[in-house]
């Protein structure tokens, strides 16, 4: 039992360390200020009264390369709907300029250091990770994993 206790607090810490900001993102507006690679700023507070799209992904992950056509003509065919895709990944941003030449997308893409990544929704559990960011700022769902235009509008038509 001795050895078990120090191992159940250490357990215990690490979930509270996942849990805690888990639980104070979704408590709120969650802010992010971004500059894309296109020299631009997004801020996701002046999107308000829009429905936000914002992907995580990297251009070495397979499923995030697969729904990035996906995501684009999403947000192309909605006007109430913008989108910023936040290239999770070590490396120069020309690298990713590249990448998204080969493989164009209608919204703006940050490069987000893994390092030091976006305080309101901190290093993604897996890639692709999508927030879906309701018009009025609350983050109205959490996808992990590959997001399809019938996932976001099955969460967008309840929320109308």
């Amino acid at each position: 039992m001795k050895r078990i206790y120090p191992l159940l607090l250490l357990g215990l810490a690490g979930l509270a360390c996942l849990v805690a900001p888990l639980a104070a993102k979704g408590s709120g507006k969650p802010e992010l200020r971004v500059t894309t690679l296109d020299g631009a700023s997004f801020d996701l507070a002046a999107q308000r009264g829009k429905w936000v799209i914002v992907n995580y992904w990297a251009t070495w992950c397979r499923p995030c390369i697969h729904e990035m056509p996906a995501l684009s003509g999403f947000v192309k065919s909605r006007p109430d709907v913008t989108a910023i895709g936040l290239a999770y990944q070590d490396g120069a941003a020309s690298a990713i300029k590249a990448f998204l030449a080969r493989h164009p997308v209608s919204y703006p893409v940050a490069r987000v250091d893994t390092a030091h990544p976006p305080a309101a929704f901190g290093a993604p559990l897996g890639l692709p990770t999508t927030y879906l960011i309701a018009p009025d700022g609350r983050v109205a769902k959490r996808f992990v994993g590959p997001v399809t235009p019938s996932d976001l509008e099955a969460v967008i038509g309840h929320r109308k």
